[in-house]
């Protein structure tokens, strides 16, 4: 859990939007570089539709008052319809494969500001929310694709991991 918000943490957080925008993602958790706290990055302002709505504390809201979210200590909460949608991760890049995800989310979210927010959306908004808090818990998304789909990408994933150790 993130507690302080110090200097050292503003400056990482400035490190991974960088790497996020370079690597053209629109999400990026602390764990993925290297870093074991619950702190993550999203920006999808490129796509001004990726929701259908979007309330911040309980007001409706636009990406712009919003990006790029920098979220700490997410508390989540799932609506009950389920949505498919094919995912990649800066962490497998070039692989990418159908995740089911709930489609509405309410997350409850410390910011940087100090401020504690919930946000309430849907579409992409909620799934690379919910992508990023996976990754502070854990979990990758080749976790969440079906039996099928795992089995059509181990080839490609042994192989990054072959790569992986050789480097």
């Amino acid at each position: 859990m993130v507690v302080d918000v110090s200097d050292e943490l503003r400056e990482l957080v400035q490190d991974m939007l960088e790497t996020m925008r370079e690597a053209e993602g629109i999400g990026l958790a602390a764990p993925q570089v290297g870093v074991a706290i619950q702190l993550a990055v999203v920006d999808v302002s490129h796509d001004p539709e990726c929701f259908s709505y979007l309330r911040v504390d309980g007001k409706d809201s636009g990406l712009e008052e919003l990006m790029p979210l920098i979220f700490m200590n997410p508390q989540l909460e799932y609506g009950g319809e389920s949505d498919v949608m094919s995912e990649g991760c800066l962490s497998f890049p070039d692989i990418r494969g159908d995740v089911t995800r709930p489609y509405e989310l309410k997350a409850t979210l410390d910011l940087l500001d100090g401020r504690t927010v919930e946000i309430e959306t849907d579409g992409l908004l909620s799934r690379v929310i919910q992508h990023e808090s996976d990754h502070l818990n854990g979990v990758l998304f080749i976790e969440r694709m079906s039996t099928a789909t795992k089995f059509s990408l181990r080839g490609r994933i042994r192989r990054m991991q072959r790569d992986y150790r050789t480097k």
